[in-house]
């Protein structure tokens, strides 16, 4: 059996609200759809079985997972296009394919089943394995140089911020007087021994945020996710969908400010007429986050944290006045070069 073949045999993922996400992209025009954390695949194989005229532009920085991708979805044949990035650099990944604009754009942020089970990956506090949790493994820098090298106040702040711990002192100043910490199981029997035993009884395992706070500042996910938001929004034609799943409070914020500034955040007092210019972009399709059904939370771990949110492309237009904005209507039409 080839490489490749192996990585998509143990690179098998449960895809999040995926009846869901097949149907948000039903009736977008046709075209180009980008999955920007192209993970397993599952998502892109049910948008390709489901719509003849979809094409899927796949991106991950993981290159295990942009394999396993390849070759689970072998059988579309020149309808998937991948490219090996991370998602912030989306319209880089355009222009290597010569895409001028898209029919929508799909964000799964976190981490994916795989690579958690994979103790060598360095995710998990479940399985042992170095301190690594690098999206992509060229990257130099890694969890054991957070873990071993920040000072305890910003091992605090950033576990605090990314992790939503309220133990985050304790933790950080446990970490520091333990180094050096080498392996996931240290990194977790530190942490639990951290936390208050009262506090352990409930919410899962005591680590569980702290590993996902490092993880979030190893791959500097929340600084680069704005930009790829505003990327995706610039990028996708009117009619077409930009849909996020996200996983963590810190995420679901950026982009329900991202999305809100695209559908024209006015600043002008309710019972007066807009004069502030703001211009809309997109249309906000839910208000509130759809959130997966009872029992896929109970069936799928990595779903019960799930929040979607989901905008539709619009012709730009100022708010107040309703009338679009000639200097943005300048948009090209959907057209592909060859790849």
């Amino acid at each position: 059996m080839s490489d490749v073949s192996d990585s998509a045999a143990s690179f098998h993922h449960r895809p999040v609200m995926l009846d869901e996400i097949t149907d948000l992209f039903g009736e977008v025009p046709a075209g180009v759809v980008v999955d920007a954390t192209l993970g397993g695949g599952g998502h892109s194989a049910s948008l390709l079985a489901s719509r003849p005229d979809l094409e899927v532009l796949g991106i991950d920085q993981d290159a295990d997972a942009l394999a396993a991708a390849t070759d689970r979805l072998a059988e579309f044949g020149e309808r998937l296009i991948t490219s090996h990035r991370r998602f912030d650099e989306l319209d880089q990944a355009l222009e290597e394919h010569d895409i001028e604009n898209v029919s929508g754009v799909l964000f799964d942020l976190g981490v994916s089943s795989p690579q958690l089970d994979r103790g060598q990956r360095g995710f998990s506090y479940r399985n042992e394995g170095p301190l690594d949790m690098r999206m992509d493994a060229d990257q130099q820098w890694s969890a054991v140089d957070v873990v071993n090298g920040y000072g305890e106040e910003d091992l605090a702040r950033i576990i605090r911020a990314y992790g939503d711990e309220r133990f985050s002192s304790r933790i950080a100043r446990a970490i520091c007087e333990a180094r050096p910490v080498q392996t996931t199981s240290e990194l977790a029997s530190v942490v639990t021994n951290a936390i208050p035993a009262a506090a352990r009884r409930t919410g899962g395992h005591p680590a569980k945020r702290t590993f996902q706070a490092i993880r979030i500042e190893v791959n500097n996910e929340l600084e680069v996710l704005p930009d790829a938001i505003d990327q995706a929004i610039g990028a996708t034609v009117p009619g077409g969908r930009v849909a996020v799943l996200s996983y963590h409070s810190g995420e679901d914020r950026i982009v329900k400010d991202r999305f809100t500034a695209a559908a024209g955040a006015c600043e002008c007092p309710d019972d007066l007429p807009c004069v502030c210019g703001a211009i809309q972009t997109v249309r906000i399709v839910r208000g509130i986050p759809k959130r997966p059904s009872k029992a896929e939370q109970s069936d799928n771990r990595r779903a019960s944290s799930a929040r979607l949110r989901v905008v539709e492309r619009i012709v730009p237009t100022r708010k107040g006045d309703g009338q679009p904005v000639d200097e943005l209507l300048d948009e090209p039409v959907h057209e592909r070069g060859d790849h």
